[in-house]
């Protein structure tokens, strides 16, 4: 007989208090359902994980924890950001779970892919990743910038699963072996495939907003982009040298087409070929610095090794002083 596992749900949310109770009302329906039907224990849980809002979102999680124990929550000392928080409650849901699931708070992932995500981790696998079926909800803009952020980053040698986000199942196994990553800046969809282990993918509908704004616009997305390719490749430097490396026989050909032309006596005025030359070859060596200077800044950052969060409150810890009592 197999052993009937606990299950935690990690839910990161930043200024959620339009969504919360919507969202706590599907997921008590799903958790009882899975409860009930044995595939998951009666320990299991949903933690939220407050990441400094500014609106009433802890008060709201602390009121839902009160009420039903089918909730708890973690609240972080200061907003720290999506894949920080995210971070956050899957290291700490790992003590009391065997299984960790997150998910973002609005409701855009299908809660129904769990029944699917579950029944791949006890037919072995340790990691299985929800992936959107098809993006036909999406603008054009928005399916254009994601389906090229993908390839882009395919192209730059990060392994990410396609048209995955955050959306998984991880064991307890690979989150004792992932809590050995140190790094500060965090690109948790390519850093998952990195810890190895049996994996399989769940495809899904993804719904629209129930409620509330996207916490990620289009230059959070783009920084968020730039994080995980020179987390993860250093292949933009190479260009940088395969660029240097064109531009040096260029300028020797140019050096012995100059004294060519000098020798023969055919000089002219070479004013705008000059001026081009100058903006071509500064341009190129401001892009490449900054390039440069981007890794630099995170080995900066990566040797202060400063802790990536703080949690100033645990309602788990709470309950559990309760019970003892």
């Amino acid at each position: 007989m197999k052993k009937i596992c606990t299950l935690y749900v990690v839910v990161p949310c930043f200024n959620e208090e339009e969504v919360l109770h919507e969202t706590t009302k599907r997921l008590k329906e799903k958790m009882e359902k899975l409860i009930k039907e044995k595939k998951i224990s009666k320990l299991s849980k949903v933690m939220y994980v407050n990441d400094g809002s500014k609106d009433n979102t802890w008060n709201i999680i602390q009121e839902i924890h009160n009420k039903d124990n089918l909730f708890t929550g973690i609240s972080l000392s200061r907003n720290k950001g999506h894949q920080n928080a995210l971070l956050a409650g899957l290291l700490t849901a790992k003590e009391y779970a065997d299984i960790v699931i997150s998910m973002d708070a609005d409701l855009q992932d299908d809660i129904n892919a769990m029944d699917e995500m579950i029944d791949k981790y006890y037919e072995g696998s340790e990691i299985v990743y929800g992936v959107r079926s098809s993006r036909k909800k999406d603008s054009f803009f928005k399916k254009f910038t994601a389906q090229g952020f993908y390839k882009f980053m395919k192209m730059m040698g990060v392994d990410v699963v396609y048209n995955h986000a955050d959306y998984r199942l991880t064991s307890k196994k690979v989150l004792d072996n992932f809590s050995e990553f140190t790094e500060v800046n965090l690109f948790l969809r390519g850093m998952f495939p990195l810890v190895g282990y049996k994996s399989d993918i769940v495809y899904y509908e993804r719904n629209e907003r129930f409620a509330g704004k996207s916490k990620y616009p289009l230059k959070k997305m783009l920084n968020f982009a730039w994080d995980g390719i020179t987390s993860f490749s250093v292949k933009p430097i190479r260009m940088v040298l395969s660029f240097g490396i064109i531009i040096f026989f260029v300028s020797i050909i140019m050096l012995i087409y100059s004294i060519v032309v000098k020798l023969l006596g055919q000089t002219v005025d070479g004013w705008t070929f000059i001026v081009c030359s100058i903006w071509l070859i500064s341009g190129i060596q401001m892009l490449s610095i900054g390039i440069i200077g981007e890794y630099v800044g995170k080995i900066y950052s990566e040797t202060k090794k400063r802790p990536r969060y703080f949690i100033s409150e645990n309602l788990e810890e709470t309950s559990d002083e309760k019970d003892i009592k």
